[in-house]
């Protein structure tokens, strides 16, 4: 099994919310990478409100790690995209919540779109077991 060790070593800024500056992964074990979700649902409607796209996205990232049999606290990257700068607050609630308390690496942008005008988040994440 990969060992997994998150830092937030001297010489780099201390993390602006629940995060961590890298993640070690040593030894045997698997990988999985995920493809950027966003907040459709199974059914293929997009959540409207959104802190639903949020949700939607983070329950969507939850299923496909459920699928390799993987949780959240197995991943060691997530890569955020916001389209709006007022939604940072409310990314960070939710994935705080989605997490429960476990810091991967993280990035966060917020660009000017994304795939579909109406989508509003978009996470990718990578993770080891």
């Amino acid at each position: 099994m990969a060992r997994v060790t998150f830092s937030n070593p001297p010489g780099v800024p201390v993390p602006q919310s629940r995060y961590s500056q890298a993640a070690l992964i040593e030894g045997e074990g698997r990988r999985l990478v995920v493809s950027g979700q966003v907040g459709l649902r199974p059914d293929g409607t997009l959540a409207g409100a959104p802190e639903d796209q949020i949700d939607q996205c983070l329950a969507n990232l939850g299923a496909v790690l459920a699928a390799h049999g993987m949780a959240p606290a197995n991943i060691v990257k997530m890569t955020v995209f916001l389209t709006d700068p007022l939604l940072v607050t409310h990314w960070r609630r939710h994935r705080d919540a989605f997490l429960a308390g476990h810091a991967p690496a993280s990035t966060l942008l917020v660009v000017a779109g994304l795939a579909s005008p109406d989508f509003v988040v978009e996470v990718e994440a990578e993770a080891v077991a």
